[in-house]
């Protein structure tokens, strides 16, 4: 079978047999051997057996979710192209001779793109429209290098295999940027075809929640990018807490009527050590992501966590206590010089805190050494296991073939 058009359904009794019949006709007119599977979450309103009057396979997923009913109806698609649509009659399914022609030319996933098709009056409302739909196709375009213009369209295509060994998690409706995400970052072949989206048939209230289902979007881009959600803000700030601390290290720093001064350089600080962080949580994301399978390998982080051992961590969180420690000598020496009484804050601070930041990111620096060769000890133990595997093999090969 070449085609699977998967439905998901809650509740869609008003249209559901509408858009099993046009996916079929349309099958029927190009001459393509398919199939339409409804994917029912739960339905209490006879969408089953509508569906199956319509000509449709029915096949019931408990879990509760749109993501998890698509990938319940992905598993069970007997096509080796699948295109999933909502079943609320919004989406055309008798044009979807694009997508299959995309998919036969070599393509893994099709995107439909509803600002290239054409928003029908009252199918979008403007807060999807303006807002929701343009702000998160915009980060993801920024976040992963994808081309795509409209992250969430619901109608798209995809080869069946390719999708499946991307092992998609997500339950909820934040499933269609996973799908993209994930294709993009695997480097499959993403392409885009215009459609048209209309205004649903439907009495009810849609299921999707704006404010909800739209941060569980962005929550899912930025755990899914480890760069923006944790290296490029904690190497901006790191960058900056490093020019002011070095220009307050040396006195006052004036700017027309404004005066910077100390407090400043407490300020500076902690931008330094909260930055320091972040870059180095953005390292035990993408190590950790690649290990368990979440994110494909980065050859520029592998290659650093090769170069930076263990060993060479710890000396260089060393460098940074010898130094902090100099420093704090120094200020101990200079209270000395004054009696050890009072103090010009302003003078001793300058020696204090820069001291105390570089033993504050000598420790992070150890601690950071020491988590990441812990993370890279199932990796050892893969290795030796696969070693003792190959071992085994190669030792039940010599006595099969010493029993011939």
């Amino acid at each position: 079978m070449e085609l699977t058009v998967v439905m998901p359904c809650l509740n869609e009794a008003e249209t559901v047999e509408t858009c099993v019949r046009k996916a079929l006709a349309c099958m029927r007119e190009h001459g393509i051997d398919g199939e339409v599977v409804i994917a029912d979450n739960g339905s209490t309103d006879g969408s089953q057996q509508l569906a199956r009057d319509a000509g449709a396979r029915v096949v019931h997923i408990d879990q509760k979710g749109y993501g998890n009913a698509l990938i319940g109806g992905i598993r069970a698609a007997r096509g080796k192209y699948v295109i999933m649509g909502d079943a609320d009659d919004s989406y055309d399914f008798s044009g979807l001779l694009p997508f299959v022609e995309q998919l036969r030319e070599g393509a893994d996933l099709v995107m439909g793109n509803r600002f290239k098709g054409g928003i029908s009056p009252g199918a979008m409302p403007p807060l999807h429209r303006y807002l929701g739909n343009p702000v998160l196709s915009f980060i993801g375009r920024l976040f992963f290098p994808s081309a795509i213009g409209d992250f969430h369209c619901g109608l798209r295509g995809f080869r069946r295999d390719s999708i499946l060994r991307l092992g998609l998690q997500t339950g909820g409706m934040e499933f269609a940027s996973e799908m993209v995400v994930k294709a993009t970052l695997q480097g499959l072949d993403v392409r885009e075809v215009p459609t048209t989206l209309s205004p649903d048939g439907r009495s009810r209230p849609p299921h999707l929640r704006s404010w909800r289902d739209g941060w569980r979007h962005l929550r899912f881009l930025m755990l899914y990018s480890p760069r923006w959600l944790f290296f490029i803000p904690g190497l901006v700030l790191m960058t900056l807490g490093l020019i002011a601390g070095v220009a307050l290290s040396f006195g006052p720093l004036y700017i027309g009527q404004l005066a910077f001064d100390v407090d400043t350089l407490v300020g500076a600080s902690a931008m330094v050590v909260i930055g320091f962080q972040a870059v180095l949580f953005a390292l035990f994301t993408k190590v950790y992501a690649a290990e368990e399978g979440f994110l494909p390998e980065d050859r520029r982080v592998q290659k650093l966590v090769d170069i930076v051992t263990l060993e060479k961590g710890l000396l260089a969180g060393g460098v940074l206590g010898i130094a902090g420690l100099a420093g704090l000598f120094a200020s101990l020496a200079h209270w000395g010089g004054h009696g050890f009484g009072a103090l010009n804050a302003s003078e001793s601070l300058r020696l204090v805190v820069p001291s105390a930041t570089a033993f504050l990111m000598s420790f992070q620096t150890i601690f950071a050494s020491l988590f990441i060769s812990i993370l890279g000890i199932r990796r050892s133990k893969e290795t030796a296991t696969d070693i003792a595997a190959s071992a085994a093999e190669e030792a039940a090969s010599v006595v099969s073939r010493e029993h011939v």
